[in-house]
């Protein structure tokens, strides 16, 4: 059985939420606070978590980084901040998806099961990627240099690499890289792809401003070079 945690300081969030999702055959526990969320993860890993940013202890940022020194477990983001540069943090620290509230059952379910997909696809993926300024093992989340130093990247950084290196020289649309980093609901937000493109750039790139690795085609997508 899936077992999803619900992280949320409103009573009534929690409670509608644990409802509907053990309506589904859902196995589910819920928390108030980041504290007691990262108790129960370290207890037992969830198959996906549901996580509030405007917690009353930790910021729900500040245990989206906690976790992800250790875990890739998805993690859908329910929140009421609607600015894009929270969206952006919160997806940048770790998080696969962000819905704001208020928010429809239906669409948020549907949320559910794609990062569940998402997450269980990750764990099947193994391959390696080598040039002379990286090396990336997309199966054990590790990188390196050139220098032979450590590269780290986001959850979402590996997303987005993972979907262009599949395709090495091809061109991969924007609608390809938003739908396989954050789901099937994104498909406008080419903001993001710009942030996460410029900072893919400065850590692949021997120079950022002159790509030869990740290339933009304008208005189209982008295409990945070994």
């Amino acid at each position: 059985m899936t077992f999803v945690l619900v992280v949320d300081d409103e009573p009534h969030i929690r409670r509608t939420l644990t409802i509907n999702l053990r309506a589904r055959d859902y196995e589910v526990e819920a928390a108030a606070d980041g504290r007691s969320a990262l108790q129960i993860i370290h207890e037992r890993t969830p198959d996906v978590i549901v996580l509030d940013l405007g917690l009353p202890d930790l910021d729900g940022v500040e245990v989206l980084r906690r976790l992800r020194q250790t875990s890739r477990v998805p993690v859908v983001v329910l929140s009421a901040r609607h600015d894009s540069d929270d969206k952006v943090e919160a997806l940048d620290a770790g998080a696969d998806d962000y819905v704001t509230k208020p928010f429809g059952m239906d669409e948020f379910l549907a949320r559910i099961r794609a990062a569940i997909r998402r997450g269980a696809s990750d764990e099947h993926d193994h391959f390696v990627v080598e040039s002379e300024d990286f090396v990336l093992d997309f199966g054990e989340r590790q990188a390196t240099g050139g220098d032979g130093g450590e590269i780290r990247f986001t959850p979402t950084e590996w997303r987005l690499l993972e979907t262009l290196a599949k395709k090495p020289g091809h061109l991969v649309t924007h609608a390809e890289l938003l739908k396989a980093a954050w789901g099937p609901a994104y498909g406008r937000e080419l903001n993001y792809l710009r942030v996460y493109a410029n900072q893919l750039r400065r850590k692949i790139e021997p120079d950022p401003g002159a790509p030869v690795h990740l290339v933009t085609e304008p208005g189209i997508g982008y295409r990945f070079f070994v």
